[in-house]
């Protein structure tokens, strides 16, 4: 590695301050030769990058580029500053031998959980109903007075995917004292689980069993339409699912199927076809919540991206091992 390393930000500068305070700004330039993209839209990677930087750091306004790209002379590194890396990565480049890290995956899973929560208290109480009530008609009745909502404490919670969102959503639900913990994932082990305070079930289990459940697995050939009808079918009625991790891992139309049934209660964040069709069925619908995949979006979660990327290229830099790499082992298992 140069004394002087050069980094380049192909994110676009709107996106870039959003990410990227003062204080880690200044950190970044402190590392080495710092080139930022400009203009609007996507931001084109240049032709000649791969023999000309270091380290690369991309985000969602990153354009999607061909794979040679990357390969070349110099670039060792590349850092993506949002979720997933496999909108921009194939697993071929990480095999090529480009370093590829994920810097924004661990900053946003304490809001997705903080929102998986949100939504389960908001349905759990009937939130919704008494605001649309009251706002629509300014009527105390019409609001829902002398309904009688759910306590969280007593609710058995189920969870699919024990991932770091779903580890955050756990230690949530035990501060409110929950206590009736299940979770469905084959790559945790029994003891790990049970440091969690949670109970490992199979899938149709957890489902027979839960009051809520609450996704949390990432998109995986394993996990791609995990929840179907016949699962879903094994809830209880008035039961609560919870869904700010993929839609791929449910099968969208059962869903839709349950839920303008009204047997079931849904808050939902990610959708099959983003943004959502003015025409879905999932609008208008009394038992659903829908936020628009902001999930993961605070104003804390995006400067804790960029600030996670900086200081992964600073370990790179000093040759340290990497707290976020994608490797081609575990490349399929990410969402």
């Amino acid at each position: 590695m140069p004394n002087d390393p050069h980094i380049y930000v192909a994110i676009r500068p709107d996106e870039y301050a959003k990410l990227f305070d003062t204080a880690t700004t200044d950190a970044l330039k402190r590392l080495g030769t710092v080139r930022f993209a400009e203009g609007e839209g996507k931001m084109a990677l240049p032709g000649e990058l791969a023999d000309t930087t270091d380290v690369l750091v991309t985000s969602w306004s990153t354009e999607p580029f061909d794979p040679a790209l990357v390969h070349g002379s110099r670039l060792r590194l590349a850092v993506h500053t949002a979720g997933t890396i496999r909108g921009l990565f194939p697993k071929s480049v990480l095999e090529s031998g480009l370093r590829v890290a994920q810097g924004g995956a661990a900053a946003m899973a304490l809001p997705v959980a903080e929102m998986a929560l949100t939504l389960t208290l908001a349905l759990l109480r009937n939130l919704h109903t008494h605001d649309r009530g009251l706002q629509t008609t300014r009527d105390w009745v019409a609001g829902g007075t002398g309904m009688l909502g759910r306590s969280i404490q007593a609710q058995h919670i189920g969870i699919v995917g024990l991932s770091r969102t779903g580890r955050h959503y756990v230690r949530m639900l035990r501060g409110l004292g929950v206590q009736r913990i299940s979770a469905y994932d084959p790559y945790v082990s029994v003891e790990d689980a049970q440091a969690l305070g949670v109970q490992l079930v199979d899938l149709d289990k957890l489902f027979a069993t839960s009051d809520v459940v609450a996704a949390h697995a990432p998109v995986t050939p394993q996990t791609r339409g995990l929840i179907g009808a016949e699962t879903l079918r094994l809830l209880r009625d008035g039961a609560t699912f919870i869904n700010t991790a993929r839609s791929a891992i449910t099968d969208e139309a059962a869903l839709i199927a349950e839920l303008t049934s009204g047997r079931i209660n849904a808050g939902l964040d990610v959708f099959d076809a983003e943004p959502l069709p003015s025409d879905s069925p999932l609008f208008g619908l009394p038992n659903v919540l829908l936020t628009p995949h902001v999930a993961g979006g605070t104003v804390e979660a995006r400067f804790a991206q960029g600030a996670t990327v900086v200081a992964e290229i600073e370990r790179f830099l000093r040759g340290d091992d990497l707290e976020h790499e994608v490797t081609a082992e575990i490349y399929d298992r990410l969402s």
